[in-house]
């Protein structure tokens, strides 16, 4: 009675999560990054993990000297009471290989050879052996290659590295349980396999050990398992391996024999011995940890959903007639503007929040305040002395005209000597700005044009034709307020009035350093710092017309 209660609280509360589990499984949703409960089987090599599993699935695995197991093994077990013959078969590489009991150590040996080639090496892809048994319990567990620090030869000389790359790969997630196989003729302590697991689970709440050969070294054992120095939070389970040719049945007929008889061995607690025992711990530890993750799984399932149909919907639907086609380029021109209006006018930036090179407002500015600053930096004071240029220029425009009257054709020529010496400062300008606004519009344009990468290349040439002629027409511009400015001698610029008036205030001061030969010939005007006049001192005559 007991037993069936325990078979239909199994089935009605365990087997649907592990079938959820296999289901999630077939989805591949581990490739999408998504961790399932998963029994992860480690141990030093020799520690006797193929007995392990071999006991626990009730065949064959393949044995031999040094790394048996080069690559990872997925062992899905599937217990099916209605069953008379066992079925099985492997999954690597994309194919399903049917198999048998006799043949699936040879099976396993060709497919690791396959993927791990046919030396000592080894590969991080799995292969999935999947056993529907009568008597095997429902498990899924993936046995690891077994750790060794001393590569033999034919083996790579960073064997240990890539080994527990591979091991720390598998044991690392929290939903992964770690099954420690651990030998009882070695101290715990000093296993690698130990130091491992306690890398990625300090406190142990997560690994299970399984003590082998515990018939070889059944000395001090029970102190072993009892005291803990290692910390195994999940407890341990000690366990006898199958001897030569015995059968599983007669194994653990010896087994229980063992723990029964045997003086030392039969004061371990009967909860931690047998291989039924640890099949049953997995079990419900698995189921326990099935049902802790389900629904952080469930969630992180909706959330990949969720990006991945936000990507489908962002994604361009098919096109099929010119008119779809029009209408396609038409959204895509407006997304542009929209876009270059927030860029360039309203100063927005959430579209390209982390690229400051194309938050355009702030960048145009700072082209501005760098021509403004360079203009005063430009201008041409040259290297002769001070107003010696309009001095010559008044001298050679002498002629009869009332007193006091500035001649127009004087300032004209000092006025055009200056204008062209900064001309080509404002065409500097324009082309600096014209390039810039050429990439900010390429680079929003491919970026909404991702998804139509045959647009990439004309809509580029098109961008860089339209900007070029608006360049011209900016060109085309300012050169004509440059020809304006050569041929007038107004202007109402309030700016030029205001410095015109402060610098006037300082012309009785520059009369007198130039008339009375007493006073010091330097002198501090604004706008121009310190000068010396002395040199104008012989053109007393047009100094000041060329001060004004």
């Amino acid at each position: 009675m007991a037993s069936n209660a325990l078979a239909s609280s199994y089935n009605n509360n365990i087997r649907p999560l592990l079938d959820a589990v296999d289901r999630l499984r077939n989805l591949k949703v581990t490739e999408e990054g998504i961790q399932l409960p998963t029994i992860v089987v480690v141990g030093d090599q020799s520690s006797g993990k193929s007995s392990v599993l071999e006991s626990l699935a009730g065949i064959s695995l393949p044995r031999g000297q040094g790394i048996c197991t080069r690559v990872p093994l997925i062992m899905r077990l599937q217990g099916d009471s209605n069953t008379t013959k066992p079925s099985m078969h492997l999954e690597y590489g994309g194919k399903t290989v049917p198999t048998n009991e006799d043949e699936i150590t040879a099976a396993i040996n060709t497919a690791t050879v396959e993927i791990a080639g046919a030396g000592k090496g080894i590969s991080g892809k799995p292969i999935t052996l999947v056993v529907k048994k009568k008597s095997v319990p429902d498990l899924t567990l993936v046995d690891l290659p077994g750790i060794t620090r001393v590569p033999v030869e034919g083996q790579p000389s960073d064997i240990y590295e890539q080994i527990s790359k591979i091991i720390r790969e598998y044991i690392a997630p929290q939903e992964s349980i770690i099954l420690n196989v651990l030998s009882a003729t070695v101290d715990f302590p000093t296993c690698e396999s130990i130091r491992m697991s306690r890398q990625v689970d300090q406190l142990g709440e997560r690994t299970l050990a399984v003590v082998t050969k515990s018939d070889k070294a059944p000395e001090g054992l029970l102190e072993k398992v009892t005291v803990d120095d290692v910390h195994i939070g999940l407890g341990y389970v000690c366990v006898r391996n199958r001897i030569g040719e015995e059968t599983y049945k007669q194994a653990r007929i010896e087994e229980e024999r063992l723990f029964t008889s045997h003086p030392l061995l039969s004061r371990i607690d009967k909860s931690m011995i047998g291989i039924p025992v640890l099949a049953e711990r997995l079990t419900q530890i698995q189921g326990s940890i099935i049902a802790k993750c389900l629904p952080d799984i469930v969630k992180k399932i909706d959330e990949k959903l969720n990006r991945s149909m936000s990507e489908l919907n962002s994604m361009p639907q098919n096109l099929s007639t010119i008119a779809d086609a029009l209408k396609a380029v038409m959204r895509i021109i407006k997304l542009v503007r929209e876009s270059l209006e927030k860029l360039l006018i309203r100063g927005e930036f959430d579209e390209f929040s982390d690229d400051n090179s194309l938050h355009g407002t702030a960048r145009i500015a700072e082209m501005l305040h760098k021509y403004r600053a360079e203009l005063p930096e430009n201008c041409p004071t040259g290297d002769e002395q001070f107003l010696m240029e309009e001095v010559r220029v008044f001298q050679e425009a002498k002629g009869i005209r009332l007193p006091n009257f500035l001649p127009r054709s004087a300032f004209l020529a000092i006025l055009k000597n200056k204008i062209e010496t900064i001309s080509h400062m404002p065409r500097g300008l324009v082309d600096t700005v014209w390039n810039y606004v050429e990439k900010i519009t390429i680079q929003t344009m491919l970026r909404h044009c991702e998804n139509y990468p045959q647009l990439k290349a004309a809509s580029q040439r098109a961008i860089q034709g339209l900007i070029d002629k608006m360049r011209d027409r900016s060109c085309k511009f300012v050169k004509d307020m440059i020809d304006m400015e050569l041929v007038s001698d107004y202007t109402s610029n309030p700016d030029y009035m205001k410095s015109w008036v402060e610098l006037m205030k300082e012309e009785q001061l520059f009369m007198q350093s130039i008339e009375d030969h007493s006073k010091p010939t330097g002198i501090s005007l604004k706008y121009f710092g310190t000068v010396d006049v002395g040199h104008l001192r012989p053109h007393v005559d047009v100094a000041e017309q060329a001060f004004c």
